[in-house]
């Protein structure tokens, strides 16, 4: 287990240590979110009125963190797949490390990263206005979600590594996730706004339910959506990142079996 764990921060750290020669993958991450925070919720707050009262600020600040979650997806199988294409994979199977440890360690390095973009983005939208209405452990609960959203998020991106091995492809796909889950979720507005054949989609969509599950916690505006993810947003969110997570991690864990086999 000691070894285990000692070869996972190794990896991670390694990891890590590609951020400091290409800060990019943190500016990637905290760039959508810090646009909706500016742009929309600071630029265009005055004309934009959240139903039942309250700052929008507020209402917008849980929607602009989940985007760091989506925003991860790429960077993180972008670096899988360039990882896999430097031939890494055979480097690590001449060496006395477990397998899973590589892709724990690639997950858990991204995961520091998101999180300091989730504490950047939090300062940004505390100057603009965000503020917190609820007790100290209400709050950690609402980080500790956004975290898991964050970590779930990176798995789904190590599976897309592990199965798109083209860069390009990656980094478009990336780009066309977080629009469509963004925009198609609670995120900016009520999912009662949008079309009634598109509805269901944004309603079960987890960007949702993690942001009126952080907005409760915070004691921030919400709308409450008509349909079940919408009056129980905890049960959805807990559900939700524990499939996401086990699919990520088994089909990953079994294509790195095949190409370390190969």
């Amino acid at each position: 287990m000691r070894t285990a764990l000692s070869e996972v921060a190794a990896l991670a750290g390694r990891r890590l240590m590609h951020l400091r020669s290409a800060p990019g993958r943190l500016v990637g991450m905290t760039f959508n979110s810090l646009i909706t925070i500016l742009a929309v919720g600071y630029l265009f707050a005055g004309s934009i009125k959240v139903p039942g009262g309250g700052s929008y600020q507020e209402y917008l600040m849980a929607g602009a963190a989940a985007q760091i979650g989506l925003a991860g997806i790429a960077p993180t199988a972008i670096g899988v797949s360039v990882d896999l294409q430097r031939g890494l994979t055979d480097r690590f199977r001449s060496l006395p490390i477990t397998r899973g440890s590589v892709l724990v360690g690639h997950s858990l390095g991204d995961l520091v990263v998101g999180l300091v973009a989730l504490v950047v983005v939090s300062v940004v939208a505390a100057l603009a206005g965000w503020r917190v209405h609820t007790g100290l452990l209400p709050v950690l609960g609402g980080f500790a979600l956004l975290a898991m959203f964050i970590y779930v998020m990176i798995w789904i991106g190590v599976l897309l590594g592990m199965t798109l091995r083209n860069v390009e492809s990656i980094d478009s796909l990336g780009g066309i996730v977080v629009i469509v889950f963004s925009f198609l979720s609670n995120a900016f507005l009520s999912t009662e706004t949008l079309p009634p054949w598109i509805r269901p989609f944004a309603e079960w969509n987890p960007v949702s339910s993690v942001t009126n599950a952080c907005r409760r916690l915070w004691g921030n505006p919400m709308i409450t959506d008509s349909g079940f993810p919408g009056r129980n947003p905890v049960v959805v969110v807990v559900v939700s990142f524990v499939l996401l997570l086990i699919v990520g991690t088994v089909l990953s864990f079994r294509r790195y079996r095949v190409a370390a086999a190969a």
